[in-house]
């Protein structure tokens, strides 16, 4: 996968929401958060859990990034945007543009 093509398709302005057959857990078992789907597992790490937590639909990209940035002393836009859009095409995240 292309990753410019796949950043460009995430833009600033979108408002990540989890899809509606998709849930974000913690699992007692792994001591994790995950994303729970039909057919999938997806164990998170806590930089992953954070960003999905704050896939409302109503922050949007631009905002999650500055959030994070808060949080963490690196943050890397291309590297939420990969993330974001590679569970945009696992179809576990819905990114309407806002």
């Amino acid at each position: 996968m292309d990753t410019p093509t796949v950043n460009s398709a995430v833009a600033s302005s979108g408002r990540p929401v989890l899809a509606p057959h998709v849930r974000l857990r913690v699992d007692p078992t792994r001591d994790h958060h995950v994303l729970l789907s039909p057919e999938t597992v997806i164990v998170l790490n806590r930089t992953g859990a954070d960003i999905l937590q704050l896939c409302d639909g109503q922050h949007a990209v631009a905002e999650i990034m500055a959030e994070l940035r808060g949080r963490y002393n690196r943050v890397i836009d291309d590297e939420v945007r990969t993330f974001l859009a590679r569970l945009a095409a696992k179809r576990c995240l819905e990114i309407p543009d806002g």
